[in-house]
């Protein structure tokens, strides 16, 4: 780990180890279904790894230390985020003999009938945070705040951190809705899981954004920069990164496709 007095030195960036929504793309691995790391502020944490997550970080160049972890983040608990979150808590502290680390997540992630982590990995990390809706975090000096619960069948909420390169969030898996643009309000690199091309027939009972849904909230926010991400097949086939040089062109704003192992560096924007 870095030295405090180091931080600010420190590089900031965004990792996309994979890009898979939805669970056909997932389970047929057209994309890798790993999670997202995020450096800031001197702080290494990790969003939503989903299966593959810690195989990704190894075959990373450079290869990436889950031990570099201060917290791993989970918005939901459905299986395309969160299968991993075990090995992973488990890796960042060592195998339980370094307790450190903390694991933020939604209550239903931990509690109820059918936790997605595991009672005895617990124990090995340095604490665990629940994430609740509007609420405010700290890792380390690095904050961040949820959304409201989004609408996606499941306890699921987003995260927006406020660093000192600005606003930088993650709008995470849900249904459309206009709050969207007053909870993400002010961001400055926007990623954002856009899985469908079209809008389902009911998309109450899919509960993704499309690429429609994805423009309108773009042409709202203004972010500087917007990512694309976790991407179902019908978002593969129109290849999206065509699909973000066109919202580029027609909104006026930087938007770009996310790729398997893509990093993207904050510092430069």
């Amino acid at each position: 780990m870095a030295k405090k007095e180091d931080s600010q030195n420190m590089p900031n960036y965004l990792k996309f180890l994979g890009t898979a929504g939805a669970r056909f793309v997932m389970i047929q691995q057209l994309r890798a279904s790993a999670g997202t790391i995020i450096h800031l502020d001197g702080q290494m944490v990790l969003l939503d790894p989903g299966p593959g997550t810690l195989a990704r970080c190894a075959a990373s160049r450079p290869k990436i230390s889950a031990v570099a972890l201060q917290a791993i983040i989970l918005s939901h608990r459905h299986v395309d985020h969160s299968t991993d979150v075990n090995v992973m808590m488990e890796a960042m502290s060592e195998g339980g003999f370094q307790k450190r680390g903390v694991l933020f997540a939604p209550e239903d992630c931990l509690e109820g009938g059918d936790p997605v982590v595991l009672r005895y990995v617990r124990d090995y990390i340095g604490g665990i945070e629940i994430l609740r809706p509007h609420a405010a975090y700290e890792i380390n000096g690095l904050r961040f705040h949820t959304s409201g619960r989004h609408r996606h069948g499941t306890e699921t909420y987003g995260v927006i951190f406020d660093s000192t390169l600005g606003r930088v969030s993650f709008l995470v898996d849900t249904e459309f809705m206009p709050e969207l643009m007053k909870w993400y309000a002010g961001t400055r690199v926007l990623v954002m899981n856009v899985v469908r091309l079209k809008p389902a027939e009911d998309n109450r009972a899919l509960q993704h954004l499309c690429l429609a849904e994805a423009q309108e909230i773009i042409a709202a926010l203004q972010p500087e920069i917007t990512v694309l991400t976790h991407f179902g097949s019908t978002m593969l086939r129109a290849k999206p990164w065509e699909l973000a040089a066109t919202l580029s062109r027609e909104l006026g704003r930087k938007v770009v496709a996310a790729s398997d192992g893509m990093t993207l560096n904050l510092d430069d924007l």
